[in-house]
């Protein structure tokens, strides 16, 4: 299939559709497009894709690693052949027979078989403070998992006991049935009800996994983090996910980067801001200043007569960027700090300075409030201008 339009967009559900919602869905569709039924050049093509969308959505391990990860997650662990062959479209054969096998490739009364299925991929959220995440760092984690049952060593039989050859489907894990259609005699084939695709029958099962060969655990595993980590950064450990069927490979481990928001720090891309406070005396005169780094504190030079808000970057201060040479900026901003309070002595001194440059300071008597809103003002022009 080459369509990467949504699933649930090209059945018409929602996300949270049931199991029963979505086969009644399909049906409908299946019906409207069935190439023998609608003679319109695109109905075969739409009839494949409502087909691959009910294959991936109504297999339970297939639509959770759709919903994981999109169509990413469908075409890194399956072929088209592998979409179908794990699907049950038993429940349609009175009205498709075998039109799927003709559609697909499979041809009249071909044999599919369900085949050993690959394990699930799983996802592990790891969170990482902004330092962290700056330096890079090897965390030990537990993740929980489907692993091989280590007292039947995945047979599902009990130790001493072997399974049989399913007697329905004598070992094929599929069932099939004759269909007479307008085009002849077809074969519709499913995975077998009895022993549900696995070809053997046990009789005495395995009492720790039930029959299943597989259980539920706890792997603990190391994951290292690159220094300069992006937030939502996904690391890759193959085979660590659930193990498959004998014979099957076992799914990925995914650990996705979550890194929590800082106090101080703030982030964008590899560069970092912050915010520095600074008293109107020393942006006048001019000062050197601590600023605060990821790597550590820095001296930084703030020259005379600097502004409120004025913005001084600290270059290669930033974060390192994953499998690069190249380092971010910090950039920090000067928030000017003005007293609120001022002794008599500060007060002439400042209305002195005021006089000298040319601007008149408000003295006269007057409100506290009136004051207040001239000393801004007066303050204001000093900085603004």
């Amino acid at each position: 299939m080459t369509s990467k339009s949504d699933y649930y967009e090209i059945l018409g559900v929602s996300r949270d559709a049931t199991d029963d919602e979505i086969k009644k869905t399909y049906r409908k569709l299946a019906m409207k497009y069935h190439p023998d039924k609608n003679d319109s050049p695109e109905a075969e093509e739409k009839f494949k894709e409502i087909s691959e969308a009910y294959a991936v959505l109504s297999d339970a391990e297939k639509r959770a690693s759709y919903d994981k990860f999109g169509h990413a997650g469908i075409d890194s662990r399956y072929s088209e052949e592998d979409i179908f062959r794990g699907a049950d479209f038993s429940d349609f054969g009175d009205i498709f027979g075998d039109i799927f096998g003709n559609i697909f490739g499979g041809g009249f009364g071909g044999t599919r078989t369900r085949g050993p299925q690959r394990g699930a991929d799983l996802q592990y959220e790891l969170r990482l403070t902004l330092e962290e995440a700056y330096k890079g760092k090897t965390v030990d984690i537990e993740v929980p998992k489907v692993i091989t049952c280590d007292k039947c060593s995945g047979t599902g039989a009990k130790a001493g006991t072997v399974a049989k050859t399913c007697p329905e489907c004598r070992g094929s894990g599929n069932v099939s049935r004759t269909i007479q259609t307008p085009f002849g005699n077809m074969i519709s084939q499913s995975t077998c009800p009895t022993c549900h695709g696995s070809g053997k029958m046990i009789e005495t099962p395995c009492p720790k996994c039930s029959g299943k060969g597989k259980v539920r655990s706890t792997k603990k595993m190391s994951v290292s983090v690159p220094a300069g980590a992006p937030n939502g950064m996904r690391l890759r450990y193959p085979g660590d996910g659930n193990v498959g069927d004998p014979g099957a490979p076992s799914g990925d481990l995914y650990v996705i980067v979550r890194i929590t928001p800082d106090n101080y720090f703030v982030r964008e891309g590899d560069d970092v801001y912050v915010n520095v406070d600074l008293n109107f005396i020393q942006a006048a005169l001019g000062t050197e200043i601590t600023v605060k780094t990821l790597g550590g504190d820095v001296t930084m030079t703030v020259p005379e007569g600097t502004q409120n808000g004025s913005t001084f970057r600290l270059k290669g201060k930033g974060f390192p960027r994953v499998n690069s040479k190249s380092v971010g900026d910090q950039y920090v901003t000067i928030n000017l700090i003005t007293p609120d309070k001022l002794s008599a002595d500060q007060r002439k001194l400042l209305e002195d300075f005021a006089k000298s440059s040319g601007f008149e300071a408000t003295t006269k008597a007057g409100t506290k409030k009136k004051e207040k809103k001239d000393k801004g003002g007066f303050f204001k022009k000093i900085f603004d201008d």
